[in-house]
């Protein structure tokens, strides 16, 4: 499972010491056959963390020839000196792995503005990667967790190639790549132009489709590296080049689902379906807004099918809607026809609501748009956790 699915990668995961919990929270992940080709995918928030600036630099190379993640400190709004140890953090990795410092990746996670506990990451680096195996990759899923109860793992096989991936995200997570630190492998042959183009065309309408609170976060990273271990070399264009990128884009999927599912203080994922829209965009504006709804979001928590929560999260998405042209089911329960609310079957809808995955299809009319949202439902943990959450 995990990043180490694909052939040609190596991986662990130990207690360092930045978690007062004990608990896993440096990782490592190496390129078995040296550097390997890369891309990535960061957040855009003015207060982006030094890793994510510094990481972005490293791969215009378009290679990678280490990850190094630490979960306990985000190393963000931490200044001048943040960066200073974003760059010592892959300076101390590359004299142990052999490689020039802009062949490691770095990425930070946890408390924003509390910077990385540096003699624990020098302490504790020679010890992971001495530890790096082939097996290690679910040891590399559970390092990189914050508030989560539980990795992230997913994988997929196409055409004599693997594909791997593993997240971390709980909260903070909004449209704008979500918030979270999401890391993807495969042994097929890529070129770092054509990473480029799957994260941007496959990945990231993804996780830009998802969505718990509406706060987007200082850290968020996708990173794609490819071994090229299988032998097996996808081109840069043609139909295998987008086979390759539905393969990523069905463990990107599957890690949302994952993540949404471990939000916190969330009992349900929800997926809004959206189609008859004028274009792409204007459907992904009203699955966003659904799926992002505050409103919509507690109604889920409580079971309560109220399809006012849905008009208005359509209504106000900015779309070009016609009212008259709407129609809105729950687990295949109509709610809406027409753009008025119709009388429906409220214990069907009830119990809708209270499965594990929460489907809203949402129809605008006649034309080409379609687009999918995720987001979770939004609870009492949700608020006692982030009340508590420095304290």
């Amino acid at each position: 499972m995990s990043v180490t699915h694909p052939s040609g990668f190596l991986a662990a995961g130990l207690a360092a010491g930045f978690k007062a919990s004990g608990r896993p929270d440096l990782a490592l992940l190496v390129p078995a056959g040296g550097p390997a080709a890369a891309a990535g995918l960061f957040t855009r928030n003015a207060f982006a963390a030094p890793p994510v600036h510094l990481t972005r630099a490293h791969l215009l190379s378009g290679r990678a020839a280490g990850l190094v993640v630490n979960s306990g400190q985000a190393n963000a709004g931490t200044g001048p000196g943040g960066m200073d140890d974003a760059r010592a953090m892959a300076a101390e990795t590359a004299a142990i792995l052999g490689c020039a410092p802009e062949d490691v990746a770095v990425c930070s996670t946890g408390v924003i503005g509390a910077p990385v506990a540096m003699d624990a990451f020098r302490s504790a680096i020679p010890r992971v990667a001495a530890a790096v195996s082939a097996e290690g990759g679910p040891d590399f899923a559970t390092a990189i967790l914050t508030t989560d109860s539980r990795p992230k793992q997913a994988v997929a096989e196409s055409d004599g190639y693997r594909i791997g991936g593993c997240a971390k995200g709980a909260g903070m997570i909004a449209p704008d790549l979500a918030t979270l630190l999401v890391f993807l492998t495969t042994d097929a042959e890529a070129s770092p132009e054509l990473l480029r183009r799957v994260l941007r065309e496959h990945a990231a309408p993804v996780w830009n489709a998802v969505s718990v609170d509406g706060c987007s976060s200082t850290n968020d990273t996708v990173l794609l590296l490819s071994s090229g271990a299988s032998g097996r070399s996808v081109p840069d264009e043609g139909p295998e080049a987008a086979a390759f990128g539905e393969a990523v884009a069905e463990v990107c999927e599957d890690l949302a689902r994952q993540v949404l599912l471990d939000a916190e203080g969330a009992t349900r994922a929800i997926v809004v379906h959206v189609d008859g829209a004028g274009t792409t965009d204007q459907a992904a504006a009203v699955a966003r807004s659904v799926s992002g709804s505050l409103l919509v979001k507690t109604a889920v928590f409580g079971s309560d099918p109220n399809p006012g929560r849905i008009l208005q999260a359509i209504g106000s998405s900015g779309a070009s809607v016609d009212p008259g042209a709407v129609s809105a089911t729950v687990g295949g329960v109509t709610l809406v026809a027409g753009g008025a609310v119709v009388p429906f079957d409220r214990e069907a809808a009830v119990a809708a609501l209270g499965g594990r995955e929460v489907v809203f299809r949402i129809g605008l009319g006649d034309g080409p748009g379609t687009a999918t949202a995720f987001g979770c439902d939004l609870g009492y943990d949700y608020v006692r956790i982030n009340a508590e959450y420095t304290t």
